[in-house]
Parts: C-alpha cells; sequence; structure tokens
C-alpha cells in the first residue's frame, strides 16, 4: 500500500514538473506548465507572422513594382525569391530544431525574420528587396517547424495538445486570408514599406517573450547529414521553382502554357534526380535529416498526402477569387481582403469545434468530413458568376471550405507527429509544413493551367463574336468577365476533385485510435 502511495506521489510531482503523462522519468521539454497559454500565444503568433507573408506582399506588387522600377518578369521575384528559400529549407529547418533546440531555432528564426523584414522595409533597389526576401524566407523555414514541434512537446497529450494545436491550425490555415488584408490596408494607407515594417514590433516582443515563456528544449545528439540537406533542400527547391513557372498564363485572349519552357523542364528533372538522391541519401544516413522511421507509419504517411491534397485544393482559392473579385467585380484590395473575413471566422469556428470533437469521435471521422465540407465549397464556388452578388455567390462556399478546412488541420497535424519521439518532433513537422509549401506551388500550376486554358477557349468565341461587330466597351467588358467566371469555375472544379481524393486517402489509409490522441492518465498508468 505504501508502495502504492509513493508511485501515486511520484507521478503527481513529475506532472507538476512537466513530465508527459505516460511517460514516467522523462525529462520535461516544457518546464513552465503555468504559462502555456503564453506559450502558445507565442508559438501561435509566430507562425502567424510567417504565414501571413506569403499574401501580405502580393497586394502590395503594383506599389513595390513602381517605387523599384520592377519590370513584369522581375515583379515575380518579389514572391518567388521568399517561397523558394521558405519552401527549399524547411526540411533543414526542422532538423535544426531537433539538433540545436527548437526554442533557440525558433528565437533565431524569428529574429532573422524581422531583421529581413526590416531591411526589405528601407530597400531602395531591387537587389535589396530581393535579397531581404531570401532571407525572410530561411527565417520562416526556422520558425514553421519549430513551432509545430514545440507544441508537439510542451502541451501534453490530450485535451491541452488538442487545444493548442487547435489554435496552431487556425491561424496556419487563416494566415493567407489575414495577410490580404493586412496586405490591403497597410498598403493602400500607410504604404507598402509597412507591409515590412509591421513584423519587426511583433519579431521583437515575441523574441523577448520565447525565453521567458518557452521551455528551453532538450537537444538530440547526432551529426548533421551535409549530403542529405543539400540533395534535399536544393530538390525542393527546384520542385518549388519549376511548379512555380509551369503554370499557364493568359495574355490576348490566348492562355500562354509554360509547360514545355526550358527552364520549368531542366527544374523539374533536376528535382526528380536531386530528390530520389535524397530519399537513397536518407535510407542509409546515420544521421538522416528525415529519419525513415518517420514515414513508416502508415496513419503519418496519410496525413502527410491529405495536407498535400488540400493546400492543392484549397490554395488557388485566394490567388483566383482575389482576382475574380477585383476584374470582375471591381473590389478594391481592401474590400477583397475584407471579404475572406467570414471565412477566417468559419476556419476559427471549424479549428475549434475540431480541437473539442477530436478526442470523442476520433481522427478519422473528422479528416474525411473536413475535407468533403472543402470539396462541397468548392463545388459550389464553381457555379459562380459575373452576375453573381457577394451574400448570394461568394459567402456560402467561402464558409463552408473554411469550416472544412478547420475540421481537418487540427486532427491531421495531430496525427502527423502522434506516437513521434521527441527527438524527431522537428523531422515530422518539416514534413507536414513541406508537403503544404509544395501542394501551393502544385496548385497554382494544375489549376492555374485549367483555369486559363479554360478562359481562353471561351474567349475565342467571344473574340470571333466581336470581330466585325461594333461592340461597346460595356459589351466587350462584358463578354471578358464572363469569359473569366467560366474559365475559374473550371478551376474550382479541379479542386473540388482534389479535395475528393483527400477523402479517399483518410479512408483508406487513416486508422489511429482515439487512445493514441488523448494521452494516458497518469494515476491509471499507475495503479492498472
Amino acid at each position: 500500500m505504501s508502495a502504492t502511495l509513493e508511485k501515486v506521489k511520484s507521478t503527481a510531482q513529475e506532472v507538476a514538473v512537466g513530465t508527459p503523462p505516460g511517460r514516467p522519468g522523462k525529462p520535461a521539454e516544457a518546464p513552465r506548465p503555468r504559462r502555456l497559454g503564453l506559450a502558445l500565444a507565442v508559438i501561435a503568433a509566430a507562425q502567424l507572422m510567417v504565414m501571413l507573408d506569403g499574401t501580405i506582399v502580393n497586394v502590395a506588387l503594383p506599389h513595390i513594382q513602381d517605387a523599384l522600377h520592377f519590370s513584369g518578369t522581375n515583379l515575380e521575384w518579389v514572391v518567388n525569391a521568399y517561397t523558394l528559400a521558405f519552401g527549399g529549407l524547411l526540411l533543414l529547418g526542422g532538423r535544426s530544431g531537433d539538433l540545436l533546440g527548437r526554442r533557440r531555432t525558433l528565437m533565431a528564426g524569428i529574429a532573422l525574420f524581422a531583421l529581413a523584414s526590416l531591411a526589405g522595409g528601407f530597400a531602395t533597389d531591387q537587389a535589396w528587396l530581393l535579397t531581404a526576401r531570401v532571407i525572410q524566407g530561411i527565417g520562416g523555414a526556422l520558425v514553421t517547424p519549430a513551432s509545430l514541434s514545440l507544441i508537439a512537446v510542451t502541451f501534453p497529450e490530450g485535451r491541452q495538445r488538442n487545444r493548442a494545436m487547435g489554435v496552431y491550425a487556425a491561424v496556419s490555415i487563416a494566415g493567407a486570408a489575414i495577410g490580404l488584408i493586412a496586405g490591403g490596408l497597410l498598403a493602400s494607407y500607410a504604404g507598402w514599406r509597412w507591409v515590412f515594417f509591421v513584423n519587426l514590433p511583433i519579431g521583437l516582443v515575441l523574441v523577448l517573450l520565447a525565453p521567458w515563456v518557452l521551455g528551453k528544449s532538450e537537444r538530440v545528439r547526432g551529426g548533421f547529414d551535409l549530403a542529405g540537406a543539400i540533395t534535399g533542400c536544393v530538390g525542393l527547391g527546384a520542385l518549388v521553382y519549376g511548379l512555380s513557372g509551369a503554370a499557364t498564363t493568359f495574355a490576348n485572349g490566348q492562355a500562354i502554357s509554360h509547360w514545355g519552357n526550358a527552364k520549368v523542364i531542366v527544374s523539374l528533372v533536376a528535382a526528380v534526380v536531386l530528390l530520389g538522391a535524397f530519399a537513397f541519401i536518407e535510407g542509409r544516413s546515420r544521421h538522416a535529416l528525415v529519419p525513415p522511421r518517420v514515414l513508416a507509419s502508415r496513419d503519418r504517411t496519410g496525413a502527410y498526402l491529405i495536407s498535400l491534397c488540400i493546400v492543392t485544393a484549397v490554395f488557388g482559392l485566394f490567388f483566383f477569387m482575389t482576382l475574380f473579385v477585383q476584374t470582375v467585380w471591381g473590389y478594391s484590395p481592401v474590400r477583397s481582403g475584407i471579404a475572406y473575413l467570414p471565412m477566417v471566422a468559419a476556419i476559427m469556428a471549424g479549428s475549434g469545434l475540431s480541437s473539442q470533437l477530436v478526442a470523442r469521435v476520433g481522427a478519422r471521422p473528422l479528416m474525411t468530413v473536413g475535407p468533403l465540407f472543402a470539396a462541397g465549397g468548392m463545388f459550389w464556388l464553381s457555379r459562380i458568376s459575373e452576375t453573381s452578388t457577394y451574400a448570394g455567390g461568394l459567402l456560402g462556399p467561402l464558409m463552408l471550405t473554411g469550416l472544412g478546412m478547420g475540421l481537418t488541420f487540427v486532427p491531421l497535424s495531430l496525427v502527423a507527429l502522434a506516437k513521434v519521439p521527441h527527438k524527431d518532433t522537428g523531422a515530422a513537422a518539416s514534413l507536414l509544413n513541406t508537403g503544404q509549401q509544395v501542394g501551393g506551388a502544385i496548385g497554382l500550376a494544375i489549376l492555374g493551367t485549367v483555369a486559363w486554358s479554360a478562359v481562353a477557349s471561351n474567349t475565342r468565341p467571344a473574340i470571333a463574336a466581336m470581330h466585325g461587330a461594333h461592340l461597346s466597351a460595356a459589351a466587350q467588358t462584358a463578354l471578358s468577365n464572363h469569359a473569366l467566371a467560366y474559365g475559374f469555375g473550371r478551376g474550382y472544379l479541379v479542386a473540388a476533385a482534389i479535395a475528393i481524393l483527400a477523402v479517399i486517402i483518410a479512408l483508406m489509409m487513416i486508422r489511429v485510435k482515439r487512445s493514441d490522441l488523448e494521452g494516458i492518465d497518469p494515476m491509471a498508468a499507475q495503479t492498472g
């Protein structure tokens, strides 16, 4: 009896100082449980700062082009420079957190991101700004996997981790929409430089708070996989670059395909070769950048594939819908950003609901229903026309899609990190983030090709009808707007089909049990 009481007392003391439940004797990763709320605020704010930067700059591109005299071709590098550095270095950033300490990596990434933002805001020429964007991408590649892995090692399994993951998922997937809103407001009322300057005070506050609210992370002993880092990072960069350049564009009534472009072909071939070499190296390396054991779980691999599908399907939504409401409906950048607010609210609501339900119904139902809702929202969105109204044609689809995303990403993130040893959480998180980044590039490439090809096919008859006819400017605009609505609608149908693919993957691959996500009651573990 006394021995049992001693065990219970010992367990209670371990829990009090932060030892993860069900893992007696394991050193605590986050020894300050009374500050878990502040810890979550710091992690979520860091992730939001990085995620919204993917779109906040897009709104300011016309202002940047005028100020720094970018050509149309060079202007795209303001986006690509960040995307390539961010996407290419995510795997390295995730493993750096495991080897060097996650809190340290998070702080270094935030500081680098904030300083690069400050430099970008003061840019006086193109090279200066592009260099700052590359450094921002490097900082983001350190922050994103570190923030997700910190949640896994800081918050106990069960209700606390589910809630934390709900907040993390909400800010991650709502970041793009929030970036559009913030970018429109800042570019319109404060100037384009403030889309960069705004990161400095946020970053400064987070760097000061992090040592106070985040426990010092345990460092994993091990060497550095240089060959894997080179092949993996360069291979991912080549893949993102090739897919970004492959997206079909539209000019003078014609869809211009870039899939046959020499740069695109070389980039994609190089990506295949390098990533193949990366997989070969990782399978034989003692200090793999991505240990093969991380992919040994069918559930985890399924979560990565679902994430890839959902981001591929949804990423084009922001691009094409923003273009549609501004070109066809005449929305200002600020108004087009505000139009996404109901979607942000739906994402937040879905994430909160999912974090409560996942312990009751399990991950599989949510990872099935969520993509199904998103598919329904995008199918509904494909019916939009140039004569639709915001309330009748856009509000409902945006909210349904947002709800589906919110329901999906909480259990998806939990499954991706379930049963991962603490020493591998950075690598597991980086794979999830990498899939999302690659999914965005795939989405723009595939959906862009479908949408602009459909726009062109619908524009040609309109041009033929106008030939020899004296149509008013209003009639010509109406024909053009109809072609855009038709083409974008075809793109959303493809997006809906990709979301359905995510449903199929969830049904076939996800078998994780509720107990794997709920944690273990330490009292029951001792007395059972």
